[in-house]
């Protein structure tokens, strides 16, 4: 397939409506090229397997991998982290979350620990802490599931530096990206994100999340923009 010059500055959401998750995997290829040859080895093993893991998965209109992939590109352009560990645990962020069993295989007590650890074996202990760490618990079925999923992301980023990195890309590809879901959906992932605005305003502003002024400056006008997409929806009056 044909893809433009200039697909490496296109919006990433543009490349998904436009040329699909073929498109997203040529950016993606544009972008670890800036890596040595054994980074770009890991780089494309977890992308490998993450698209293994979610070969049936679905977001909406589009396979989930475009979701994932989003995830990993905005970190490394737009956020631009050098630090392959994070772009690893980016592109594999929800596959102990959805895909426990297929990753641990049979007869796993705990398979979520059991997912985690055959991560560590593949990507190191290090991308197994970060996956962990933005991977949502079992939560209480007494108690609001949008609280819980608040006070997770907030106890959870609050230990680990680098994951509020993964997360907050996450966040925009889910919160911003809002207005390209449709319907009863985008009602109900805004309820569930604008919630979140302020925990990322305060992780992202603290010294010791590891990016740069300027990429800070980035994500806030993020934040504004999903704030804004928020009350549109939400606040229609």
């Amino acid at each position: 397939m044909e893809f433009p010059a200039y697909l490496a500055s296109m919006p990433m959401h543009a490349i998904t409506e436009i040329h699909g998750e073929p498109g997203l995997l040529e950016r993606f290829r544009l972008e670890i090229r800036a890596f040595d040859a054994a980074a770009r080895g890991r780089l494309t093993a977890a992308l490998d397997l993450a698209a293994e893991l979610h070969r049936d998965d679905r977001r909406v209109r589009e396979p989930y991998l475009n979701h994932l992939l989003r995830v990993a590109i905005r970190m490394m352009h737009h956020y631009q982290v050098r630090d392959v560990d994070v772009i690893v645990a980016g592109l594999l962020h929800d596959a102990v979350e959805d895909h426990p069993m297929e990753l641990a295989g049979p007869g796993a007590d705990d398979p979520t620990m059991a997912a985690l650890a055959v991560l560590a074996d593949r990507f190191g202990p290090r991308v197994a802490r970060l996956v962990g760490a933005v991977t949502n618990p079992a939560y209480d079925p007494e108690r609001d599931r949008h609280v819980q999923y608040r006070e997770h992301v907030a106890a959870s980023l609050d230990r680990e530096p680098w994951a509020r990195v993964i997360k907050v890309s996450d966040f925009t590809d889910n919160g911003v990206g809002v207005i390209h879901t449709v319907g009863p959906k985008v009602a109900r992932s805004a309820a569930k994100y604008r919630p979140l605005v302020p925990v990322f305003r305060d992780l992202i502003a603290r010294p010791d999340t590891p990016l740069s002024a300027p990429v800070k400056r980035h994500i806030f006008a993020q934040l504004d923009l999903a704030e804004e997409r928020f009350s549109a929806i939400l606040d229609p009056n």
